[in-house]
């Protein structure tokens, strides 16, 4: 997992509005769940991603998911998921390849500054639980019950890189 990530990686929405990384986190940190749709394991994960998102709405965090392919393919994969968050798409892995990501899903807690916080790769709760707590301390916030009721049993995920 790298420590920063350059802050001039360009982010595009599922809308298709790109900035680069650090206009989205002028105001905000950013609390990422990084999704492969091509893959079951990033499927498994979609319910809780979304329940631990939701618990961090209201903080000062922009709470969003990213994923690895093209704004039709994730509006698919997720559904009505595509209006409630704020969705970046990487089909080409950039932001996945900057954050130094080895295995998806991921969930990553960016700093203002680019400093990547906190990070878990594949599902395992104790290590996701670890991040959502990160992102409570940094913005005096209540975290999520990690696992919740209905949650997958803990995977490694799949390559990120693809």
């Amino acid at each position: 997992m790298a420590g920063t990530v350059a802050l001039d990686i360009t982010l595009t929405t599922i809308g298709g509005e790109s900035r680069p990384l650090e206009e989205w986190v002028t105001t905000f940190h950013l609390a990422s769940v990084v999704l492969d749709p091509f893959t079951n394991e990033s499927s498994w994960v979609l319910k809780p991603a979304a329940r631990i998102l939701e618990a961090f709405r209201g903080a000062d965090v922009r709470v969003n998911l990213v994923l690895t392919c093209s704004a039709e393919e994730a509006t698919q994969f997720l559904g009505p998921l595509a209006d409630q968050f704020l969705v970046f798409c990487d089909p080409e892995r950039t932001f996945v390849r900057g954050l130094g990501v080895q295995a998806l899903p991921a969930f990553v807690f960016v700093r203002g500054d680019g400093s990547v916080q906190a990070a878990a790769e594949g599902w395992n709760p104790v290590e996701w639980r670890q991040v959502a707590k990160s992102i409570a301390d940094n913005t005096s916030w209540i975290a999520p019950t990690i696992p919740g009721p209905g949650d997958p049993s803990p995977f490694h995920g799949t390559p990120a890189l693809g």
